[in-house]
């Protein structure tokens, strides 16, 4: 019997949210972001305003991004197209274990920055 292991189910992330749909916003990844996981930390992209995984600094083409401003809700594949996708984007709390990073983020230091950038956008890691 094969043994199979659950990854992070949608919005299982979520441990408060605003009243109604005030915390969540439909916002677009963009083309080649990949295939990203629920509880996904974001950056949106100055020029053109699409969101992508938030890296640890500024990447070239993709300025802006480097400041964490939203959690994504659902599973989304945009490995090859700009897709639509539901994401946190203000006054909730969220729990930290749950949440994923981009793979530049990947020391105690750079995670505690992200986090204080989300709480800067009033998304409360606890």
């Amino acid at each position: 019997m094969d043994i199979k292991v659950q990854g992070p189910r949608d919005l299982d992330f979520v441990l408060s949210e605003a009243s109604g749909t005030r915390s969540y916003e439909t916002v677009t990844i963009k083309a080649g972001a990949g295939k990203l996981k629920p509880g996904t930390v974001l950056g949106k992209i100055t020029a053109g305003g699409k969101y992508i995984p938030s890296p640890d600094a500024e990447v070239v083409g993709s300025e802006g991004a480097e400041t964490a401003v939203a959690v994504l809700g659902y599973a989304t594949d945009a490995t090859t197209d700009d897709t639509l996708a539901v994401v946190m984007k203000r006054d909730g709390e969220v729990k930290k274990p749950m949440l994923v990073f981009a793979a530049s983020v990947n020391t105690d230091n750079k995670i505690a920055a992200k986090l204080a950038q989300l709480a800067a956008a009033n998304i409360h890691a606890r």
